[in-house]
């Protein structure tokens, strides 16, 4: 697509990822601030009318609230209605597959501060994506191009 890339990990602050690293979960406090910064990200790209991907484990609705409308979806605490002009736009992609196969995926990735054993809190606290949120749901146990072409007709499709 030549769309500009940005991995979400990298924008963890250092706590976070001491905290990771020792295989403690993140909670809500750790999490809240990160997701704001990415918010940021997604603002700033999007007044530059540029398109962009961006790769993030927001596992919780209220998570992928704070993505689209920052710090005042916390505030507000109320999920974008149906109909509603969120503050952006945004194609949620919920990469879904079972445990083993992640696992074996994140056994292959090498200098992550994400250990393993951490895997099935992810599970635990992830709430998949439903409507009226705007998203896809694509099978991790399809073909890499598979899902890759997946992907790019949803966001072609728009």
């Amino acid at each position: 697509l030549g769309w500009k890339f940005y991995d979400a990990d990298d924008y963890h602050p250092l706590k976070n990822k001491k905290k990771m690293e020792a295989g403690i979960p993140l909670n809500d406090e750790d999490r809240i601030p990160w997701l704001c910064t990415l918010h940021d990200i997604l603002r700033r790209e999007d007044a530059s009318r540029r398109d962009i991907i961006l790769a993030c484990s927001a596992l919780k609705k209220m998570y992928r609230h704070v993505l689209i409308r920052g710090a005042s979806a916390i505030e507000s605490n109320q999920p974008v209605q149906p109909g509603e002009n969120p503050a952006l736009k945004i194609l949620f992609v919920h990469l879904d597959g079972p445990m083993d196969i992640i696992a074996g995926r994140l056994e292959k990735r090498r200098g992550h501060f994400m250990p393993l054993e951490l895997l099935k809190s992810q599970f635990d606290t992830l709430e998949p994506p439903s409507a009226p949120e705007n998203f896809i749901t694509v099978s991790l146990e399809k073909s890499l191009p598979e899902i890759v072409r997946e992907i790019e007709n949803a966001i072609l499709q728009g």
